[in-house]
């Protein structure tokens, strides 16, 4: 396939010394939009969750509803203006090469999705609120119009990485010349941190069955090995870093951790009953997983087999998938066993770096596991292997998907 910017970022490289003195370094505007977006999102997102373990009652337009909206926002403003561009503009010199749709409209792939992704998030709102009107305060992080939210959350955040995907790979068949080196430096970086905020929202999602009262049960790493192999190694083999996974797996710890240690420091209070727990501060989210570990390995695995160097033949795909995936729960066993237990039993996690010490309002502070492992919470030796063993068969399976999805973000170039 061919770029559909061969007027924009083409040309830019071949006039880079004019570009390179621009912020923008060529690169289109909407790439910085959507990505922006992407951080709106996810902030806006995680101030939601500490919004409704600390005050509880929320509105169409509470502080963090907005913030998401202002990223549907931008998202979709951005990405349709681009499109609308090429498809009203029957001269323009990456029409020809833009992907079309319904016929009609013409557009970058990443700018699609973006679009998309908005419309869902803008109209999941009224929905939500109509929800929340209707049943009350949400009990789960997937009701209807959460579910139809994070669809567009993620369509979003897709299109951000398909959109620096799409310039990025420009640059695999061709050596760049001297003057685009620092484009395509920030163009893998861009792709680091829209990647590493697709991760927060995935594990957003999975966190109800991934806190650390669940890492002494296989039903814990069962649900890791079904969604991170895929994912980490489908970006891993998608960047053009050097450690993509380590840095993006990093940039998923910071933008955990940032907004509660931020946001533990301003005050909350209850506004709805019943008020077990009286705070008088926002309650942080929960510590992340220690994904940053199993990351070093798996891209150290991957600069070993996963490419045919000094005269050696690259393994075939589903060897591959074998290997990481092994690697990868072993090693995420070996450190959220331990770091989970650490978290949830040990006093000096219970503060402002480690988060533990965190309860919702509604919650009795005296509850006899607030700081020990639940009797349903754990389970027999020969129980957690058994199903430790299929965790390992599940993160094969997900392992050679993501290589899969990953050759094929490789050849996203319009």
């Amino acid at each position: 396939m061919e770029s559909s910017f061969p007027s924009s970022f083409q040309a830019s490289r071949e006039q880079s010394g004019a570009r390179l003195g621009s912020w923008r370094l060529g690169i289109p505007t909407y790439i910085y939009a959507v990505v922006f977006s992407s951080f709106c999102v996810v902030m806006g997102l995680l101030w939601d969750i500490m919004w409704h373990m600390s005050i509880g009652r929320d509105g169409l337009l509470a502080p963090p509803h907005v913030v998401i909206y202002v990223g549907a926002i931008v998202s979709g403003l951005f990405s349709a203006y681009q499109i609308l561009s090429l498809t009203l503009t029957k001269n323009h010199p990456g029409r020809a090469n833009a992907v079309p749709f319904w016929g009609v409209f013409y557009g970058p792939l990443g700018a699609m999705f973006s679009v998309w992704g908005a419309l869902a998030m803008l109209t999941s709102a009224p929905f939500d609120d109509w929800w929340h009107n209707t049943y009350g305060l949400d009990v789960q992080i997937l009701t209807p119009p959460h579910t139809i939210l994070a669809i567009g959350i993620m369509t979003v955040q897709f299109g951000a990485m398909a959109g620096v995907l799409a310039l990025q790979n420009q640059y695999r068949t061709r050596m760049p010349v001297s003057g685009s080196l620092p484009q395509l430096s920030r163009l893998k970086w861009l792709f680091a941190l829209a990647a590493g905020l697709l991760l927060i929202m995935l594990y957003t999602l999975m966190s109800e069955s991934m806190g650390m009262r669940e890492t002494h049960q296989s039903g814990y790493y069962a649900t890791a090995a079904i969604i991170l192999p895929f994912y980490l190694l489908a970006v891993g083999r998608a960047s053009m870093l050097r450690w993509p996974i380590t840095i993006i797996t990093g940039v998923y710890i910071l933008g955990m951790l940032v907004p509660s240690w931020v946001l533990q420091n301003f005050s909350a209070t209850p506004r709805l009953g019943p008020v077990l727990n009286p705070i008088t501060h926002y309650q942080p989210f929960m510590f992340p997983l220690l994904l940053i570990i199993p990351g070093v390995v798996l891209d150290w695995l991957m600069h070993r087999f996963d490419s045919a160097e000094d005269g050696k033949k690259k393994l075939n795909d589903w060897v591959l998938s074998g290997l990481y995936a092994v690697a990868f729960m072993v090693v995420l066993l070996a450190v959220q066993w331990p770091f989970g237990e650490f978290l949830l039993t040990s006093p000096y996690a219970q503060n402002g770096f480690f988060l533990s010490y965190s309860w919702t309002y509604d919650s009795p502070p005296d509850w006899q596991y607030r700081f020990s492992f639940s009797p349903w919470n754990t389970q027999s030796a020969v129980d957690f292997w058994i199903g430790f063993g299929k965790a390992l068969l599940y993160a094969t399976l997900s392992a050679r998907v993501g290589l899969l999805w990953g050759n094929w973000m490789k050849r996203i170039v319009r």
